[in-house]
């Protein structure tokens, strides 16, 4: 790294560099406030342009792009209850209804926080633990990812607002909305319905904003929800929330690395760091009835985690050539557009590059900060419009962001129908998150699972191949302990009753 420390500096005093980073934090926080605009769009939008740029120039502007893109989506999901990205599937469950209690402002200012210091914690632990945490990233086999997803599944019981019937059920209809598409193994096309667009299954957007959006907007039009106000800069908030914040560094510590780990392991996404993040908070927290209420606690773990696993996502590109999340994907294509291969060679071959990226995403995730601090609250206020304008524009967003993902109308109707349905659902007492957490988790559990009978059959122990790799049975004690924790939790609350 010594070698490298002139042409690094060069890079990062560039004022030009210094502006395309700034600049990239900043559109890439207002494509991820947009509903329907994701952080992979944008790059994926971005990706022609960076074929003209320096090396160093195109990785800056990207990983700017990357960061602001999935801080950003936190604001629509606090005032709109809709996830700009779906990294922001967790916020919604404390930041609207800290919305609707008016507390926006506090709750944008406590993400923009809890987003800077995530990402920091994650871009340090890219600078310095990449290698050792590419090593660990290695021994995740298709057994690691079934109970990986079976202990993401046994979250249902905590997302589960009032009834834990409702949420199993949920669980079960997002699961079989996985199902949708060409078998990860076999390659047998289910459900599709003659339809060739559902062959690739469900696109996670359409999905997020069907089941988080459409309900909302429904409610706004039948008066169910008040418009938001538009957001005034009180004096004071960013000072308490400072303080509050300096007083949990262990709840900060807990919910990077949850990102961080989650980021190395390629499919995982922001959405699961998130989620798995929200769950811990819940499960440490001493008032777990406050959460989905508007707890601030839930809002901070939820955005530590899902900018904490930006850098962790990054780990497995730059070490092993293999992009932790989509974002990460179109990044190894600006990459390959340059002639650079990401691997194992990449540090040797281009020591220069990869550690001004490195330092560069730190920096990033600085000016993300400050930008969210000074303003994500006007940002926010073209979402706190009055209902009429507010509703109309929310649903062009949506069936605009909805068609431009694959250019399909099937899924204008896919968005249409399922947020009818979900709609529905919402006013029989069922939560969206459950569905999606089956969503997402779903076909990650099918394809591990598949992937290891196929391979125990092999081997001729198909037992041995579950229940006795050390990281296997790591996950088997923490879905027992994840499972056993509101039961106990419930037992003893019952106990207390009876005894008062």
């Amino acid at each position: 790294m010594i070698d490298s420390i002139p042409s690094v500096m060069s890079s990062l005093t560039d004022p030009f560099n210094i502006l395309l980073l700034c600049t990239g934090v900043l559109v890439g926080m207002i494509v991820g406030a947009l509903p329907g605009l994701t952080a992979t769009m944008a790059l994926a939008l971005l990706l022609p342009f960076t074929f003209t740029m320096q090396p160093e120039m195109s990785l800056m502007t990207m990983g700017g792009l990357y960061v602001g893109g999935i801080y950003g989506g936190c604001i629509s999901a606090i005032l709109i209850n809709t996830p700009g990205t779906p990294s922001a599937i967790a916020t919604t469950f404390d930041g609207f209804p800290l919305a609707k209690k008016g507390k926006a402002a506090h709750a944008l200012i406590a993400a923009a926080m809890s987003s800077g210091i995530g990402g920091i914690i994650g871009g340090m632990a890219l600078l310095f633990l990449t290698p050792i945490l590419a090593k660990w990233a290695l021994s995740f086999g298709p057994s690691e990812y079934f109970w990986v997803a079976v202990l993401g599944l046994t979250m249902i019981a905590t997302l589960s607002s009032g009834s834990l019937l409702k949420g199993l059920i949920g669980g079960c209809i997002g699961l079989l909305l996985g199902t949708v598409g060409i078998s990860p193994v076999g390659g047998e096309s289910r459900y599709t319905f003659g339809f060739s667009g559902l062959q690739s299954g469900l696109d996670m957007v359409v999905i997020l904003i069907a089941f988080f959006c459409v309900p909302e907007v429904i409610s706004m039009i039948e008066n169910k929800i008040k418009p938001q106000k538009a957001l005034k800069k009180e004096k004071g908030i960013s000072k308490k929330i400072f303080f509050y914040i300096i007083k949990k560094p262990v709840f900060f510590i807990r919910s990077s690395l949850i990102g961080i780990i989650t980021g190395i392991i390629p499919g995982a996404g922001g959405n699961v760091a998130a989620l798995l993040s929200y769950d811990a908070a819940i499960r440490f927290s001493k008032d777990k009835k406050s959460f989905g209420k508007g707890n601030m606690d839930g809002v901070m773990a939820a955005e530590t985690s899902n900018n904490a696993e930006v850098g962790g996502s990054l780990v497995p590109l730059l070490s092993l050539g293999i992009p932790g999340a989509p974002p990460a994907a179109i990044m190894l294509g600006a990459l390959m557009m340059q002639g650079i291969t990401p691997g194992p060679n990449l540090m040797n071959d281009h020591p220069g590059l990869v550690y001004t990226f490195l330092i560069a995403f730190i920096l990033a995730n600085v000016i993300m900060l400050f930008f969210g601090l000074i303003g994500s609250q006007t940002i926010g206020n073209v979402l706190t419009l009055p209902i009429w304008y507010l509703a109309p524009s929310i649903v062009f967003l949506t069936v605009v962001g909805t068609y431009t993902i694959r250019n399909s109308l099937l899924d204008v109707a896919m968005l249409v129908g399922f947020g009818l349905i979900a709609y529905v659902l919402k006013n029989a007492g069922f939560h969206p998150a459950p569905i999606v957490l089956g969503l997402i988790l779903g076909p990650i559990a099918e394809r591990g699972l598949i992937q290891s009978i196929l391979l125990g059959k092999a081997s001729g122990n198909i037992w041995t191949l579950f229940f006795s790799r050390p990281v296997t049975v790591v996950l088997i004690i923490l879905c027992i302990i994840s499972i056993a924790g509101p039961i106990v939790s419930s037992i003893l609350k019952s106990k207390a009753r009876e005894g008062v």
